[in-house]
Formats: structure tokens, sequence, C-alpha cells
């Protein structure tokens, strides 16, 4: 029988109690090894499955003798104690409520403590094996141990055998130094860690009392975590009541025990509700948080909703296009916060052209769809803009990013290469499955299959399995690398185990200039960083793959990755696709999918991503279903109510447009195309002529990052150095407002002979045209009555100079719009 720390029990499942739907006890079982053994009750109020009041307190505890005896004693506070061995039935008492507990009292001798499961965890929760502390590179005061346990077996080591033996005394075990410093019996730098009262003290001692015995191939490995209670909805307009978190491990021999006051706790959303370290939650502000919990290697979380004191009329938001509405609704009702209303006409089609294709529309296309009366003209815009050329440009631009297209690492006919299978992909909407297959199994030359430079570019396999986690599965598991994730369930085993799947990718030279040639070979393996051994090839939490099996690897990962029942490809992309439309990620960052940063609706993010794998992973169909959808096509204005809310899309998110975006935009409404003639060396420090690009390409068909643009530069860019969505900023910086009033990118064009300036001065246009055109070109709509005065006072003053004067009037009046907030900004 395991090891039971003191006032900790084993516990059996967590179910609903069925005789009382509105209260719900943990455990709704209680099992306890011994005689002595204690087990704390905590009972809550439940409404739709979300905790709403914890009255462990407030209840009235009471037991009831079994035939053959008392099996245990409860007292007011709820915690049961064995008697003797038996069971009995404890009754709780709220109100005219009544539930019964069933508790079970066998005859096991006391337990060792289990080094693996119970000695590692006190000295990660008191922090000893921390960052800060012993689990430094080089540890402190002589004495490493491992960054919060991930090293058992070297940190028993350490602790036992390590500076002669002096840290125990297995003799007089409560004079070893281990005790005697954690507790300030003798000098620490680390201060006091607990005191010889706690839990944490009498575990120990009980472990040295034992012979300090170290961890076994044997040792039951902990397989999850339960929390209670899962979800607490915080009641609006009452109280901010607290609730105690509980924590159950689950491990492998069926076993189980509270590991409360050994679990890590953490808030998402410190505004909304903060947990103390014994994971006491309390309600601080409105909105959603999740409530992180930590164990051992695994992780866990719970929500805690917390509605704002809204009232909202009867049926809002009650605008319905398809199914992402009717996710999008339910939490914002259970928010209580109310949808802003839909966008007007202007907004909608300067919106979807910039997020779609990364254009704005012409002035002609805008007043065309004004004038409209189609009722489903916004849907078959939709529709346009997905085959529109620009589209292709675009989104071969954001792909580019992702997988590192530059010459930074590629000889340019690489990167071209790699580049022009990246767009021929977008133009054929191929399927996101076939597109991650044909890049992760690229065998060839690299000039013939470009795809195959995605592994010239990461030759080092650590480096290979890291950019392929993230750019396939959305999550980054480098911190496992040299030790287990601190803040997801990877540990080093896994990381070494995944990084094997990419052993056997074999580069070599070719014929041609810049021509490498990818292979799959019949040997070669990553091995552990640590142990020095080869893992089994195996995906994360996927089965392993037989080391002498002949399946090429990459085929084995990639069969992995593309399954439907993956639960990471699909719901990456998809992320990655909301995030461009709607501003913010069901998860963000874009590609911080874990568990321990769980969407800001689940449900929306599961329906999503079961509809793209049953349409066959069709990007298309993903964005034409966000498209259509009312919260997509929502007002970027916030009511009153809703102006707090950046998370549950009761309102379009406006952001800055990205400096490729504007500076085409630039250079379409000024007539005077952007030069791309000079590269930057992969250093920064030079730049070259290059002639690749012809006079009148967009900067978002330029496929190399380092092609030479201070003006992008300066607007965030991504380098395409590492995969990581944080490499493009979207920022405000003095940089920028330098660029935009005294730069030459604007002011140039706007000065240059063949501008649309000098052509209205030429084509004698009316103030009146060219306030008109700027506005519907420029903001995609109309001025009104009162900025039509405004500047056609200002046109008409600065035309009475001469000539001269009225041309610098205008290009005045045109730099005025195209670096208004309005303007660079989409809402």
């Amino acid at each position: 029988m395991r090891f039971l720390l003191p006032a900790l029990a084993s516990l059996l499942c967590l179910s609903p109690v069925a005789s009382a739907a509105d209260l719900r006890v943990f455990p709704s079982e209680v099992v306890l090894g011994g005689p002595n053994r204690t087990q704390q009750l905590f009972v809550i109020e439940e409404e739709g499955a979300r905790a709403v009041r914890d009255v462990t307190a407030l209840v009235r505890y009471a037991s009831t003798q079994a035939p053959i005896g008392s099996a245990v004693k409860v007292d007011a506070k709820g915690l049961v104690t064995a008697v003797s061995g038996g069971e009995s039935v404890v009754t709780i008492n709220y109100g005219d409520k009544r539930v019964n507990v069933t508790c079970k009292v066998g005859a096991d001798a006391p337990s060792t403590p289990n080094f693996r499961n119970h000695i590692i965890p006190i000295l990660t929760r008191t922090g000893c094996n921390a960052g800060a502390c012993h689990g430094a590179l080089a540890g402190k005061g002589g004495m490493k141990l491992s960054l919060r346990g991930y090293d058992p077996e070297t940190d028993w080591f350490v602790l036992t055998r390590q500076a002669l033996a002096r840290r125990v005394d297995l003799t007089k075990p409560a004079d070893s130094l281990l005790l005697k410093k954690a507790v300030r019996g003798v000098p620490h730098s680390g201060g006091e860690r607990f005191t010889e009262e706690s839990v944490h003290y009498k575990t120990l001692l009980a472990w040295l009392q034992a012979g300090a015995p170290g961890p076994k191939p044997t040792d039951a490995e902990l397989e999850r975590l339960e929390v209670f209670p899962p979800a607490i909805l915080v009641k609006p307009g009452g109280p901010k009541i607290n609730f105690q978190v509980r924590v159950r491990a689950i491990y492998s021999d069926g076993a189980s025990e509270d590991v409360t006051n050994l679990a890590r706790f953490g808030s998402s959303e410190e505004l909304v509700a903060r947990v103390a370290e014994d994971g006491l939650v309390t309600p601080v502000g409105n909105g959603e948080a999740a409530i992180t919990v930590g164990f051992g290697t695994k992780v866990a979380t719970l929500t805690i909703t917390a509605p704002y004191p809204n009232e909202l009329k009867p049926g809002a938001p009650a605008k319905q296009n398809n199914f992402v509405d009717e996710h999008v609704n339910q939490k914002l009702q259970l928010l209580r916060l109310p949808a802003s209303e839909p966008c007007t006409d202007a907004e909608f089609i300067r919106r979807v052209y910039l997020d779609s294709c990364g254009i704005l529309p012409t002035a002609d296309e805008v007043a065309a769809f004004l004038k409209d009366t189609d009722a489903k003209k916004r849907a078959k815009l939709i529709d346009k803009l997905l085959d529109h050329p620009a589209f292709v440009d675009y989104w071969s631009h954001k792909w580019s990013d992702l997988l590192l297209v530059s010459t930074r690492k590629l000889p340019q006919p690489a990167m071209w290469a790699f580049y022009r299978s990246v767009r021929q992909s977008v133009a054929d909407n191929k399927p996101w499955d076939k597109f991650a297959r044909d890049v992760l199994t690229a065998s060839g030359s690299s000039l013939t299959n470009g795809g195959g430079n995605y592994f010239v570019l990461h030759k080092d396999v650590s480096a290979l399995a890291e950019s392929t986690s993230i750019t396939f599965l959305g999550t980054s598991i480098g911190c496992a690398k040299c030790h287990n994730h601190p803040l997801e369930k990877w540990t080093q085993d896994q990381y070494w185990a995944f990084a094997n799947l990419f052993a056997r990718v074999g580069l070599k030279n070719g014929d041609r200039g810049g021509e490498v040639l990818v292979q799959s070979q019949a040997e070669g393996d990553a091995l552990h960083l640590r142990k020095g051994v080869a893992m089994s090839p195996t995906p994360l939490d996927g089965k392993p793959l037989p080391a002498d099996s002949p399946i090429d690897r990459r085929t084995y990962f990639t069969d992995w990755l593309t399954a439907p029942t993956n639960p990471y490809f699909a719901k990456s992309l998809v992320n990655r696709v909301w995030k461009n439309y709607m501003g913010r990620g069901l998860v963000e960052a874009e590609d911080d999918l874990r568990e321990t940063n769980p969407p800001s609706n689940a449900a929306l993010f599961t329906a999503l991503a079961d509809d793209f794998v049953k349409n066959k992973y069709d990007v298309k169909h993903l964005m034409r279903t966000i498209l259509n959808s009312a919260a997509y096509q929502r007002s970027s204005k916030p009511l009153k109510e809703n102006a707090a809310d950046d998370r549950f899309y009761s309102r379009y998110l406006v952001r800055r447009l990205p400096g490729e975006v504007i500076l085409d935009a630039y250079s379409d409404l000024t007539g005077v195309a952007t030069p791309f003639d000079k590269i930057t060396s992969a250093a920064g420090d030079a730049t070259s002529p290059i002639g690749s690009y012809p006079r009148g390409t967009r900067a978002v068909q330029v496929p190399d990052s380092l092609a030479t643009s201070q003006f992008l530069d300066a607007f965030g860019r991504a380098e395409r150095v590492q995969t990581c969505a944080c490499e493009r900023t979207s920022d405000a910086s003095v940089t920028q407002a330098l660029h935009l009033n005294n730069g030459y990118t604007l002011n140039d064009k706007l000065r240059d002979p063949n501008s649309v300036v000098a052509k209205w001065i030429a084509e004698k246009l009316k103030d009146e045209e060219i306030v008109d055109r700027v506005f519907l070109a420029g903001l995609s709509r109309k001025p009104t009555e009162a900025e039509q005065k405004k500047f056609l006072d200002i046109l008409a003053d600065g035309s009475k100079d001469g000539a001269q004067s009225r041309r610098e009037t205008i290009e005045d009046f045109v730099w005025a719009v195209l670096t208004g907030r309005e303007f660079l900004f989409n809402h």
C-alpha cells in the first residue's frame, strides 16, 4: 500500500453525487489504508457543472456506524479519521439536502514514503530544486539538484551518498542536515523552508527513518491529475467567495492520493482571479481565468468564470450566422457581455480585403459594394477574395514567415525553390495535411523539390524537432531538451524520443549551385542529452516506433501528425488562421498551445478543429466559415458594457496593419512602386545590389526577409531566424513615427512626378473629387460633411499661392490621411 502523507489519503473516483444534484463532495468515496489516517472532505454547491460556493465549513457532518463497528470519525470541519478496519458512512447535511459518503478503512501498516513521488515533490514545492537555488546549473552551497527534480536517481545520490553522505544521518534521522537546514536548526542561506510541525518535515523524517530508499524502476508512475472543483462560477452581483482547490494524483498502479500541499498553482489572469500557494482561489475581477496546477511531471487546469455586472437584454446577443456564433454567443451570455452592432458595409469591405488579401479595395470597388443591395453580397465578396490573386501573395508570405524562407541560411536558388513550392501550395489550396506531409517527407533535390529546404534550414536534430513542433503542432518543447518542461507536461525523455524521429535525415551537396540532396537513412540516432542513449522514436503522446523498424521515421511521424485523431495538428492551424482574422488567437500566443494555456473558448476551438478535419483540412473552408460569422462581422466600436473585453469576441479587435501591407498600400495609393533592389547581409552589416525583383514587385511578393527595407524593419517584419510568432511585432515605436513624419518612404512617393497627385493636377480634378477619391481609396468610405468642409477649406486656401502651393497642399492632405490612425489600423 502506498505511503500516505499525514492528513492525506487515498481517493477513489471523482464523480457527481447523485443524491443531491446541486451538492458535490470530494472525494465521493473515501478509502483509508489503516487506522489514524485521515482525509479532508470538501463540499461545494454546483450550477451547470460549475462550483458556485464552497460550503465545506457550513455543512453538518455525522458518521453512522456500519454493522461491524465504527470505522471512522468526522469532526465539524469535515476531517475524516480512520478508527479501525471496516466501513462507515459519513452523512453531510446542508439545509434540506443530504449526501452520504462511504468510508472504507483497511488494516495496512504504514508505508514508506516514495522518493520519486513524495520526496522530490517536497523539494520542488519548497523551492529547493528551483533555478534560483540548488537546481541552478552550478548548484548552490556545494550541492546541485536537478531542476525541479527531473533526474530522481542523481538527486537521490546527491542527497544520500555525495559529500561522504553528510547530508543524511540514518542512525539519528532527526539530526540529518537535510532536515536541520530546512528548519533553520543550523545556518542556511536559503532560510527556513518548513517547520518541524509541517507535513513536509514529517514525511522526510519518515523517509529517513526507513533508510532513505531511492527510486526504483518498479515505482508507480504518475499518470494524471484531477482537480476539484473542475470549474468555478462566481455568482453575478454576489460576494466574491474564495474557493479551495484540491488536487489528486492518479498513479499507474491504480493508487491515488491528495497532493494539494505539494502542488504548484498559478493563474493565467491575475486581474480575474488570484491563487495562493495552498490553492485558495480568490476572485478579484471579471472575465475568465485558468487556474493551473502542477505536480511532478503532470499539469491540469480548472476555469473560474466571473461574469461582468451587466444586465443583458433578452436574447442578446442573438445574431448567429453559423456554428461559430453559437459558441461565441454562449460564452458572451455566460459572461454577461453584449455584442457590438454589426459593422457597416464600408467597414466590412475594407476589413475583409485587408485580412484576406493584404490589400485595400479600390475606390470603384468600394462604391460598387456600397450601392449593391444584394442580401448575400458579403458572402459573395468573401468567395471572390478567397480566389483573388492577392490572396496567394498574402498567404504565401505568411506561410513563408512560418517556414523561415530566407537567404539567411539558404542560397538564392534554394530560397526561391522553397518559396515557389509554398506559393504553389497556396494557389492550389492544398489541404493542410498534404501541405505538411509534402514538407516533412520531402526528398531529392532541394531545387527540384523546394520543400526539402526545410531540412537544409534545420540541420541540427534538436532544432528540427523544436521547429517542427512549433510549426505543425503549435507547441514549444525546447525547454524539455535539458530538463522537464516547467510549464507543460513534456519531459526530457519525451523530448529526445521525439527528436529521434528526425535523426535519420541525410543531407549531401548536389551538382548544381545551392543544391542539397535530402534523403532518409537507415541508421542514426539522437542521443539523450543526460542519459547518453537513444530513446525509441516517439511522437508526443504517441506510440513508440521500434528502434529496429524499417519504416521511415519521417513517414511514421507524418502519419501520426495528420491523423484525424491528433489533438494538436488541426488546432494549431485553426488557431493561426483565427488569429489572423480575429486579432487574437483562441489560444494566445498563437503558437503556445499547452495544457496550462487553455483556449478562451474551448468548445469553439474544438468545433472549428473538428469541422476543419471533417472538410479534409480545407484551409479556405476554414477561412470562409470564420469570415461569414457574425462574430467576424461585428463593429470594432465598443459598447460601455464590453469595452473591457479583448478575449471573447464581443467586438472586432482593432490592430495595426503589417508593415508589408502598409508599404504596398502606399505604393498603390500614390501610384509609385517601392523598389527592392538591395539585399542585406545575414550579419546585417552590409547591403549589395540584387536584380531578382522587377519594379512593381509588392512587399508581400518578396520572399526574402533580407531584402533591404528600413521601413519594413521599423514596422516589425519577421526576420525568419526562429520559428516563433513573436518575431513579427505590431508594437508602436519612435522609429515608426519618424518614418511616417520625416522618412522618405511616403514623402518621396507623394513628391514623385509620376504620382497620383501629379496626375490629379494634370487632369484638373476638382477639390471635391480629390477628397472623395482619397477617402474612398484609403479609408473605404466617403468623408463626413465636417471632414469634407475641413479639407475643402484647406485645399482652397493652399491653392491661393499658385500651382506649387496647391500641389504641396494636396500632398499634405494625402499624407495626413495615410498616416492617420484610421488608415494604419484595421477596424
